[in-house]
């Protein structure tokens, strides 16, 4: 049995298959870890929701910030961006029972034997693996009950960007929600910046990228993320793995084989386009 792991997908369905096709991705016997974003902007996300889907056990994925907008347009909190390309998957005969499928999927995914942790965005600096699971699963156990919409609703805006036990309520799940599906850079004590999107080498002093700073889950774990195109899966520490390579901005969907490390990359079938254009819950 082989682990594959995935990148931001993004509707780029063709992309995924071939990607699959070269990696010899076997159902039934190989696991697929997805780093969430699996929708928006490619022309495919009703056929990648409907094949990630139907992979049952095979398939293990987090959801990502595109994921939950998807979420909050379906429950009317949102508008549907014609950007996004989702129109196709919202008019779709089995909307109900694609969206209400996914938003039962996890924050975060954890395998011990492994020592493997994946999540979107990231793990914040200022969380141990506990902590992070259990923040996961407040969010979780709101996106699968029947008052979601409030949760989708509150869960748009930058603040609080602090992490504290005593964090309640909705401000509470904003936090989980932006650390897990939003962040990128950090103040040396771990407190978010949701604010800068340039690459490592241009953010102004004194932030660095999560991933920079030491924290309790890099220094046990091996961690899997997307999110942040514009790295193009480079210069991360060793054991943190950016697979966020662009597919639809015209760059790559890259797959990386765990147990011998082996990457596998597919060209994107559009062209190049201008910056990592990341979006939505206000990127």
């Amino acid at each position: 049995m082989s682990t594959y792991l995935i990148g931001d997908v993004h509707g780029c369905y063709d992309e995924l298959v071939a990607l699959l096709q070269q990696a010899e991705f076997t159902p039934g016997k190989d696991v697929l870890w997805l780093t969430g974003d699996l929708v928006a902007r490619g022309p495919g996300s009703l056929e990648v929701l409907r094949y990630v889907r139907g992979l049952g056990d095979s398939v293990r994925i987090v959801l990502g910030n595109h994921d939950l907008h998807l979420l909050a347009v379906y429950a009317g909190i949102s508008r549907n961006k014609p950007k996004d390309r989702v129109s196709q998957l919202l008019e779709a005969p089995d909307a109900d029972e694609l969206l209400n499928w996914l938003r039962r999927q996890p924050l975060i995914q954890v395998d011990e034997e492994k020592k493997l942790v994946m999540a979107h965005a990231g793990i914040t600096p200022q969380w141990d693996l506990n902590t992070a699971m259990a923040c996961a699963r407040d969010v979780e156990a709101v996106l699968s009950s029947d008052s979601y919409p409030l949760f989708l609703d509150a869960m748009y805006g930058d603040m609080p960007n602090n992490w504290s036990p005593e964090l309640s309520g909705l401000a509470r799940l904003r936090f989980i929600t932006n650390s897990l599906t939003r962040m990128r850079y950090c103040f040396p004590n771990g407190q978010l910046d949701m604010y800068c999107k340039d690459t490592p080498e241009s953010a102004p002093a004194p932030l660095k990228p999560w991933f920079a700073i030491p924290g309790p889950v890099t220094a046990e774990y091996s961690v899997i993320f997307g999110h942040w195109a514009s790295l193009e899966g480079k210069g991360t520490p060793e054991g943190i793995y950016g697979l966020d390579t662009g597919c639809c901005w015209g760059g790559e969907l890259t797959c990386l084989r765990w147990e011998d490390k082996t990457y596998f990359v597919q060209p994107s079938n559009r062209r190049k386009d201008v910056g990592d254009g990341e979006t939505a819950i206000a990127s």
